[in-house]
């Protein structure tokens, strides 16, 4: 080997070494990593930065915005009425996951498929009370054993189909993959759901200070409209959409008589609701419920203008103390819209606007964004830390997934560019209003985005020095000497080992012609080669770089970059054990 060529593999050997070792966070050994790649002369600085604008990056930052959005639109909050609390114990809830993913990724692309579960996989684990980590890399590995199964479920099976066609003149056909892919599929998710254990419990970096903030009795009240899907309905069917988080105190009917809220009581048009519950306990029954909440001044909102709600506690020498907000048209004068009070240890039973704040007060206040800060400072209102507020919020529920549906459909049938196609689907979801601008910026997450696009030049790196070929002529010569089935494993290891630092499409690209033309030397016909090429390159189990589809769950899931091969060492042995012989029995050599 030349000195380049040891020094970019010296490079990434060390720059593995630092991630797993964890001490510094996985951007920064990134970045330093391409500044001594820089010094060296391994990278030029004209290809310095291209990382951040390849087509990997903006795959995966769309997807964050997609996935925000989905989550949201509340529509995942019918998935997990279906989910939970029917499912008990986490080893269901991740059986059901990992098999929906994985279905889903045989038939549109595993990052479309991802994008739209993990919504689902973070609210099923809140309400149950566990890690979001012990759903997400699991079904990121679902992800991509279910993409194994069709010829349009991932990037290595379209390319491994082409160089077939120009080596004998007949592509793989559609389900050509599916016995070994579906074998593989069948074994990878029994593994997942026995093995999850292999994971450390993990939260997100950004989640402690949103958990520190848990208030379980706001008090809001909302109206049952004509066209409201409560009516004729029982209290009690209307509780169980918040799970217990949430009860009703008081009804007061269209004639202003209060009725105890019995569970058979039958509700009707007009109801006022008094409901008591967590703010997204709340919101689960207002959205799905079709309530209405009190916004008597809604008609009056500004086109263009941003609204957003806030958590604030009422300072003592607010004005609002001792007022209620009836009392003061705080609309009228201020332009805030009181959604919701909360005092220790108070239930309320009268109407919202017509309880007296207090001191120590917390309330949920919606207002224009723009103004709110000074509003918040001239009521003398201290904000809470800043986290989601869902009550309140405008929203379509399904035309993100709508959104998201037709992208990958464009993607499978149309030809689109998956970057090109994810692109545009974000950016519609914010001009149609499913996703405020502020929330989308918020979505991306930057450490992420910045340790890819950082380490892109430095695979590339690879290639340009000739390092890559050096490794491919090991390999053949190493396979002349070994049995047909020590030559298909080899391959499918080499491609697994490779795939972190080329991404999977180049991956095929450079081994799926070394494995076709040694299994020709070898007299051996090509198409379990190829397979094993495009087996191998789809499998990254073991790093959060080599895939985008690990790459998403990373931030969301608070997962470590050594984290990935206590999961995916063991995942990948399995995957060569079950695919070398299923090779040779459904491709004869």
């Amino acid at each position: 080997m030349r000195t380049d060529q040891m020094l970019i593999v010296a490079l990434i050997g060390v720059m593995m070494a630092a991630f797993v070792w964890g001490r510094y966070r996985y951007d920064l050994v990134g970045a330093g990593a391409l500044v001594i790649a820089l010094i060296l002369g391994l990278v030029s600085p004209k290809d310095a930065f291209s990382g951040f604008a390849d087509d990997i990056v903006i795959i995966v930052a769309c997807a964050l915005i997609v996935s925000a959005a989905i989550s949201r639109s509340g529509v995942m909050d019918l998935a997990m009425r279906r989910l939970h609390p029917e499912l008990r114990g986490p080893r269901t809830q991740l059986l059901i996951l990992v098999f929906i993913c994985a279905v889903l990724s045989a038939f549109v692309k595993n990052i479309g498929a991802l994008a739209i579960m993990i919504p689902v996989a973070v609210q099923l684990a809140r309400k149950s009370s566990v890690s979001a980590s012990l759903f997400l890399m699991p079904m990121s590995f679902a992800s991509l054993l279910g993409g194994l199964m069709t010829q349009i479920g991932t990037s290595p099976n379209i390319i491994v189909s082409r160089v077939r066609q120009e080596m004998t003149g007949q592509a793989f056909s559609m389900f050509d993959y599916t016995p070994v892919g579906a074998a593989l599929t069948a074994v990878g998710l029994i593994f997942l759901v026995t093995c999850y254990k292999l994971l450390p419990v993990r939260t997100r970096e950004t989640a402690s200070l949103e958990d520190a903030v848990k208030i379980d009795n706001y008090t809001t009240e909302a109206t049952v409209g004509v066209e409201s899907t409560a009516i004729g309905q029982p209290v009690s069917n209307l509780l169980k959409l918040a799970g217990g988080a949430a009860v009703i105190t008081a009804i007061i009917g269209s004639n202003g008589k209060r009725r105890t809220p019995l569970p058979d009581m039958l509700m009707k048009a007009g109801d006022v609701l008094i409901l008591e519950g967590e703010q997204e306990a709340l919101d689960t029954i207002v959205s799905h419920g079709s309530l209405s909440l009190r916004e008597h001044h809604a008609g009056q909102r500004a086109e263009g203008i941003e609204h957003s709600a806030v958590e604030a506690i009422v300072g003592e020498r607010s004005r609002l103390v001792g007022l209620s907000a009836k009392d003061i048209s705080l609309f009228n004068v201020s332009g805030l819209n009181l959604l919701a009070v909360s005092r220790r240890g108070k239930r309320f039973v009268e109407r919202l606007g017509e309880i007296k704040i207090q001191d120590g007060d917390i309330v949920l206040l919606q207002g224009q964004l723009n103004e709110l800060p000074e509003l918040l400072r001239e009521w003398d209102c201290l904000p809470l830390v800043a986290r989601e507020v869902k009550l309140g919020m405008t929203r379509n529920a399904l035309l993100p997934v709508g959104i998201l549906l037709v992208a990958m459909a464009a993607t499978a049938f149309g030809g689109v560019p998956v970057a090109a196609a994810f692109f545009a689907a974000a950016l519609l979801i914010i001009l149609t209003g499913s996703l405020p601008l502020r929330e989308a910026y918020n979505a991306l997450d930057a450490p992420i985005l910045v340790m890819l696009a950082v380490l892109i030049p430095i695979s590339d790196a690879l290639r340009k020095t000739g390092t890559t070929d050096v490794i491919a002529a090991q390999l053949s010569s190493t396979a002349q000497v070994l049995p047909a089935y020590g030559a298909i494993a080899l391959i499918l290891l080499a491609a697994m080992a490779v795939t972190p630092f080329l991404n999977n499409a180049a991956t095929v690209l450079v081994m799926a012609p070394i494995a076709a033309t040694f299994a020709t030397q070898l007299g051996y016909r090509p198409e379990a080669f190829l397979m094993a090429v495009a087996i191998g390159a789809g499998c990254d189990f073991l790093t959060p770089i080599g895939h985008q589809c690990n790459t998403l769950v990373m931030g969301p899931g608070g997962y470590r970059f050594g984290d990935y091969w206590r999961l995916g060492l063991p995942l990948s042995l399995l995957v060569v054990a079950v695919s070398v012989p299923m090779l040779m029995v459904v491709w004869p050599l």
